[in-house]
C-alpha cells in the first residue's frame, strides 16, 4: 500500500471514529506498527492529527478531511449521483457548481454528454459558474462550456474560493440551477459545512437561482456540520444514493424536496 493509500485511509478512520490506535490501524492497513507510527508523526507535522500515546485524534473540533483525501469515499455512490444531477440540467442552462468530490463528479457527467460535449456550432452548450479551482480546472478545456470563476481566497481543503470577492460576482450574476456539494444534511435545519466561508457563499450561489438541486451520498444525511448553508424550504431536488433510509424520505418529502435515490 503507497503511502497517500496509507494517509487517506488513516484519515478516513479518523473522520469516522474520531481517533485511531496505532496497533489497530496497522491491523487493519495490514502493515507495521512502526509504519503507521511515522504516518501519523507526519500528518501530525502537518497539523491534520494530533498525536496521542499510542495514536492519534482528529485535529480540531470539527473535522474535515482535504478533499484530496476524500475522492476514494463512496465513490461509485457519488459517480451515480453525478450522473443524475447532470441529467436534471437542459443545454444553453446556466448552472452553479460548488466544490466538493460529489460535484466534482456532476461537473465531470455534464462535460461527458454528448448533447454538450459536441460541437454545436452556436456557441457555450453550457455557461457553469463555480467557486471551484478543481472544476473551473476541469472544464476550461471542453470548449463548449463557458466557465465562469468567482474570486476569493483559496481554502486549501476543499480548493474552494471564499470571501467578499466570491460574493460580489454571484451578486450580479442570475443562474437557472444551483448544485450543491454538503457536508450534511439536517433533517429540521437544512443544508451544513464544515467552514462559514464556504456556506456563505454556497448560500449566495442558492438565491441566486430557479432551482436549486442538493448533491449529497445518503452518509451525510441525519448529520449536522458546523456552518449551515440553508434551510430545507430553500432546496428543491435532493440527489442521493439508494442507502437513504425511508423516514428521511418522508421528511424531506414533508419540507417540500423531492427525493432522487439513485
Amino acid at each position: 500500500m503507497s503511502r497517500d493509500a496509507r494517509w487517506s485511509a488513516l484519515l478516513e478512520l479518523l473522520a469516522r471514529h474520531g481517533r485511531v490506535e496505532v496497533e489497530d490501524a496497522a491491523a487493519a492497513l495490514e502493515v507495521s506498527a512502526a509504519t503507521i507510527r511515522r504516518d501519523l508523526d507526519q500528518l501530525a507535522e502537518q497539523q491534520m492529527v494530533t498525536r496521542t500515546r499510542g495514536g492519534a485524534v482528529a485535529h480540531g473540533v470539527s473535522y474535515e478531511l482535504p478533499l484530496r483525501y476524500k475522492t476514494a469515499r463512496h465513490a461509485s455512490e457519488k459517480q451515480r449521483i453525478g450522473r443524475a444531477v447532470a441529467d436534471l440540467v437542459a443545454v444553453g442552462e446556466v448552472v452553479g457548481l460548488t466544490g466538493g468530490t460529489t460535484v466534482t463528479e456532476v461537473a465531470r457527467a455534464l462535460a461527458a454528454r454528448a448533447d454538450i460535449s459536441g460541437d454545436t456550432g452556436r456557441g457555450p452548450a453550457l455557461t457553469v459558474v463555480t467557486n471551484a479551482l478543481n472544476i473551473a480546472n476541469e472544464l476550461v478545456i471542453r470548449p463548449q462550456v463557458k466557465t465562469v470563476v468567482t474570486g476569493g481566497v483559496v481554502r486549501p481543503q476543499s480548493y474552494e474560493l471564499t470571501g467578499p470577492l466570491a460574493s460580489g460576482v454571484l451578486a450580479e450574476v442570475a443562474l437557472d440551477v444551483a448544485v450543491l456539494g454538503v457536508n450534511a444534511i439536517d433533517l429540521e435545519q437544512g443544508a451544513y459545512v464544515h467552514h462559514e466561508g464556504e456556506a456563505g457563499v454556497n448560500r449566495l450561489l442558492a438565491e441566486r437561482a430557479r432551482r436549486v438541486v442538493v448533491a449529497a451520498d445518503s452518509s451525510k444525511i441525519g448529520q449536522r456540520a458546523f456552518a449551515r448553508v440553508c434551510p430545507l424550504g430553500l432546496i428543491d431536488v435532493l440527489v442521493t444514493d439508494r442507502g437513504i433510509a425511508d423516514g428521511a424520505v418522508a421528511r424531506l418529502g414533508e419540507a417540500g424536496v423531492t427525493v432522487v435515490a439513485v
